[in-house]
C-alpha cells in the first residue's frame, strides 16, 4: 500500500511541477508581449550611462526587480543581461545591479503561492485563483484582438500556477501520511546538506520559483520543519545560477564574468545568512533561529513565514552587495582572465545582438533594430569612402572599406537568420510586422554596400587609365554625395522614430537625386561635345551616377517600411 501511495504521490508531484512550469512560461511569454513597450524602455535605461554611480545602480536594481516581477522569470532577465554584456552595451557594474533586482523580483512568485494557500476551512484562495485558468482560456478562445488573447494568456497562466500548486500540495499531503517518508525527511537536519539539496534540485528543474513553492507546500503539509524549508530556499538561490552559467559559458569573457557575479552574489547571501544562523544558535544556545523569528512575526501561517523569509533574504543580500559591487566585479575579472587576442580581432560580429537575447523576444526585437540602424551607418560610411576614393584616387582607407564590406555581408546573412529564429517566438503585432520588413531592409542595406564597391572599381579603372574626372564632374559627384547624406539622415529619422514627416523629406530628396542623375548624364554629354571631359572616363562617370541613384532607391525603401509599421505603433517604444 505504501509503495502505491509513494508512486501516486510522486506522479502527482511531477504533474504539479510540470503544470507550474508551463504556467510560469505562459505568464512570462504573454506578460513580455503585453508589457513590451515598458520593458524596452526599462532595459534601454539600464544600458545607458557609465553605470558607476549609486543612482545608476539603484536604477538597475529597480529595473531588475520590476522586469522580473513583470515577466515572472529571473532566469530570462539574467540571460538577457548576459546578452547585453556580451555585446558590450552594458557594463559589468550595471549588470550586477540588474541581477540584484532580479533576485528580489523572483520572490513575487513565492508570495503568490503563500497567498493561494489560505482558506483551508472554506473555499480556499488556491481554488479561487485556479478558476482563473478557465476564465483566461475562454478569453484566449473567443478574444478577437491580440490584446484580449494576451490578457487571456496571462490570466490562464496565473490560474494554472495554482492548479499546479494544488497538485503539489495534494502530493505533499499524501507524503505526510507516510510514516517512512516523514521520518526520512525529519532526519535531514544538517543545514549545509539542505542547502546542497536545494541547490541541486533547483539546478535540475532550472527554476528557483518551483523549488521555493515545493518547499512552501512541504512546510504547510508538515513534511519538513520551517528551518529545513529556509535552508532549502537558500540553496535554491545558488541553484538558480545554473541558467546564467550555461548562458555565460557559451558566450564571451564578460558574459562569463556576469554569470560569475551572479554566482558570487547568491553564494555570498547564503554564507552570510548561514553565519547569522550559527551566531544566533551559539548566543541563544539553540533557542533562537530564523524559524522562531519568522514564526513570531507571522504566527499560524507557515506559508507566509517561508515566503517572507525568501523576500527578506534577497532584499538583505542586495543591500549588503550594493557597496561591494566593485569588489565582486574585480573578483570576477581575476577569476576569469581576458583571453589572448585571436588571430583575427576584427572578424565580423554583432554589435547589439546576442543569441541569448532570444530568451526575451521583445528586447531582442529592440536590439535587432539597433543592429540594423548600425548596419545602415556602415553602409553610408562605405559609400562616403567610395566617393572619396573615386574623386581623389586616395586609397588610404581601402582596408577599412574592405573590412566594412565584409561586415555588411556578414550582417546580411546573420540578421536574416536571427530574424527567422525570432519570428518563431511569441510577439505582438508591431514586432511581428517589424520582423516581416526586416529581411527586405537588411537586403537593401547590403545592396548599398555592393554599389559602393562598384564605385571603388570605377576608381580602379581610372587609376589604370591614369585618368581623372574634370572639375565640373567632381562638383556634381560631391553634390550627389551631399544629397545622399541628407537622404540617409532623413531615412534614419523616419526609421527610428516612425516619423512620417521625415519620410516626406526623404521622398523629396530622392526625387532631387533622380533629377540630378539625369542632369549629370546630360551635362556629361555636353562636356564631351565641348571637349571639356576626357572620353575615357565617360563610362565610369555615367555608371557612378546610376549606382548613386540606386543607392538612393535602397535608402528610400528602408524609409518606406514605416508605412506598414505605423498602424501597430502603439506597441513600439
Amino acid at each position: 500500500m505504501d509503495t502505491l501511495a509513494i508512486i501516486s504521490a510522486i506522479l502527482t508531484l511531477t504533474a504539479g511541477i510540470g503544470v507550474f512550469l508551463v504556467a510560469c512560461q505562459m505568464m512570462s511569454s504573454n506578460l513580455e508581449s503585453a508589457s513590451s513597450k515598458r520593458l524596452k524602455r526599462m532595459f534601454n535605461q539600464a544600458s545607458k550611462g557609465g553605470g558607476s554611480g549609486w543612482l545608476q545602480r539603484w536604477l538597475g536594481v529597480g529595473i531588475g526587480t520590476v522586469g522580473t516581477a513583470a515577466i515572472q522569470s529571473s532566469g530570462a532577465v539574467t540571460v538577457m543581461v548576459i546578452g547585453f554584456v556580451n555585446v558590450g552595451i552594458m557594463s559589468l557594474t550595471q549588470a550586477a545591479a540588474v541581477i540584484y533586482g532580479s533576485n528580489i523580483g523572483t520572490t513575487v512568485t513565492a508570495q503568490l503561492v503563500a497567498l493561494g494557500m489560505f482558506g483551508a476551512n472554506s473555499i480556499s484562495t488556491n481554488l479561487i485563483f485556479a478558476a482563473f485558468a478557465g476564465i483566461g482560456a475562454f478569453m484566449m478562445l473567443f478574444g478577437k484582438t491580440d490584446g484580449w488573447k494576451m490578457t487571456g494568456g496571462i490570466i490562464t497562466g496565473f490560474g494554472l500556477l495554482f492548479v499546479g500548486l494544488n497538485m503539489m500540495s495534494h502530493s505533499m499531503t499524501d507524503f505526510a501520511a507516510l510514516e517512512g517518508v516523514r521520518l526520512f525527511l525529519a532526519s535531514i537536519q544538517n543545514p549545509f546538506l539542505l542547502v546542497v539539496v536545494g541547490a541541486v534540485l533547483t539546478a535540475i528543474i532550472q527554476s528557483s520559483s518551483v523549488m521555493t513553492s515545493v518547499a512552501i507546500t512541504m512546510v504547510v503539509a508538515g513534511l519538513i520543519a520551517l528551518d529545513q524549508g529556509i535552508y532549502l530556499t537558500m540553496g535554491s538561490n545558488i541553484g538558480s545560477c545554473v541558467v546564467a552559467i550555461l548562458a555565460g559559458w557559451t558566450s564571451g569573457t564578460n558574459a562569463k564574468r556576469t554569470a560569475m557575479i551572479h554566482l558570487l552574489f547568491n553564494t555570498m547571501g547564503v554564507v552570510i545568512f548561514m553565519l547569522i544562523a550559527w551566531g544566533m544558535w551559539l548566543v541563544t544556545k539553540g533557542s533562537m533561529s530564523f524559524s522562531t523569528l519568522f514564526a513570531d512575526f507571522f504566527p499560524h501561517a507557515p506559508q507566509v513565514q517561508l515566503a517572507m523569509f525568501h523576500t527578506v533574504f534577497n532584499v538583505c543580500t542586495m543591500l549588503v552587495a550594493m557597496p561591494l559591487t566593485n569588489g565582486l566585479v574585480n573578483i570576477s575579472c581575476r577569476l576569469i582572465k581576458d583571453k589572448p587576442k585571436v588571430a583575427e580581432p576584427d572578424a565580423p560580429h554583432f554589435y547589439f545582438l546576442d543569441e541569448q537575447m532570444l530568451r526575451t523576444p521583445v528586447v531582442a526585437v529592440r536590439q535587432l533594430k539597433a543592429e540594423i540602424e548600425n548596419m545602415s551607418l556602415l553602409a553610408i560610411t562605405n559609400f562616403r569612402r567610395a566617393i572619396k576614393i573615386v574623386t581623389t584616387l586616395d586609397y588610404t582607407e581601402i582596408e577599412d572599406f574592405r573590412k566594412t564590406e565584409k561586415e555588411l555581408n556578414f550582417l546580411n546573412r546573420e540578421l536574416v537568420r536571427y530574424s527567422v529564429l525570432l519570428s518563431g517566438k511569441q510577439l505582438n503585432d508591431y514586432d511581428h510586422q517589424y520582423l516581416v520588413s526586416t529581411i527586405r531592409t537588411v537586403s537593401d542595406l547590403e545592396r548599398i554596400g555592393d554599389y559602393a564597391e562598384n564605385i571603388v572599381e570605377y576608381a580602379d579603372s581610372l587609376q589604370k587609365q591614369d585618368a581623372q574626372f574634370s572639375g565640373y564632374a567632381l562638383k556634381e559627384i560631391w553634390h550627389m554625395e551631399e544629397l545622399i547624406n541628407a537622404l540617409y539622415e532623413a531615412t534614419m529619422q523616419a526609421y527610428h522614430k516612425l516619423d512620417l514627416s521625415a519620410l516626406g523629406r526623404a521622398n523629396q530628396i530622392e526625387d532631387d537625386i533622380d533629377q540630378l542623375t539625369d542632369e549629370m548624364e546630360r551635362n556629361h554629354i555636353q562636356r564631351l561635345a565641348l571637349d571639356i571631359c576626357n572620353p575615357q572616363v565617360g563610362t565610369e562617370y555615367i555608371s557612378l551616377a546610376q549606382n548613386a541613384e540606386r543607392i538612393a532607391d535602397h535608402f528610400i525603401n528602408v524609409a518606406k517600411t514605416i508605412r506598414d509599421l505605423i498602424p501597430n505603433a502603439q506597441y513600439n517604444q
